[in-house]
């Protein structure tokens, strides 16, 4: 199964609970797109000759916006002057479990699960996550990341047929309504 709707870094923010806007929508996240504002005026115009002198710039741009620069909405103190490191070492995320499926399994490195001594390929983009298989007629399997439904396969090809976009419209490519 080609994943070209979601890449492990979605995936991973998925986990985490992190939601992408809607393509072609900056409105949703105003203060993001504002940022990006500034950041581009202030180290691309004019950009650097080279991408080490590109680096300097955006460097320079996060101390500056870090430790010099008041934002209005922290009372006009520096983000430096508010940060406070977490006292919570992290833990990572808990392994997703699926109870109300037959099974849970963890994709391998190459994209691939294993069921009833069959290789079944899923995608590179879960590699390490699991995903819950659950029955759903005499001889056809659902498979789940998360809340989302990836693809249908039967136990004899065992090829995954893919449902239409489980992550719905907020992560496909750019592109208009």
């Amino acid at each position: 199964m080609r994943c070209s709707i979601l890449g492990r870094l979605s995936g991973w923010w998925r986990r985490i609970g992190i939601e992408r806007i809607k393509p072609g929508h900056p409105q949703q996240n105003g203060r993001h797109e504002r940022m990006h504002q500034t950041l581009k005026l202030e180290t691309t115009k004019p950009a650097a000759e080279n991408v080490l002198q590109q680096q300097d710039k955006f460097d320079a741009f996060i101390d500056c916006c870090n430790n010099e620069r008041p934002h209005q909405a922290l009372g006009m103190q520096c983000s430096a002057e508010r940060y406070l490191a977490s006292t919570r070492p992290y833990q990572g995320l808990p392994e997703f479990d699926y109870p109300l499926h037959d099974t849970t399994i963890t994709v391998t490195t190459c994209g691939r699960i294993c069921f009833k001594r069959q290789k079944i390929n899923l995608s590179q983009v879960f590699a390490g996550q699991n995903v819950g298989i659950k029955q759903v007629s005499e001889r056809v399997w659902l498979v789940t990341f998360m809340d989302y439904d990836l693809g249908y396969f039967d136990d004899a090809t065992c090829r995954l047929e893919p449902v239409d976009n489980p992550f719905g419209p907020n992560v496909l490519p750019m592109c208009p309504e």
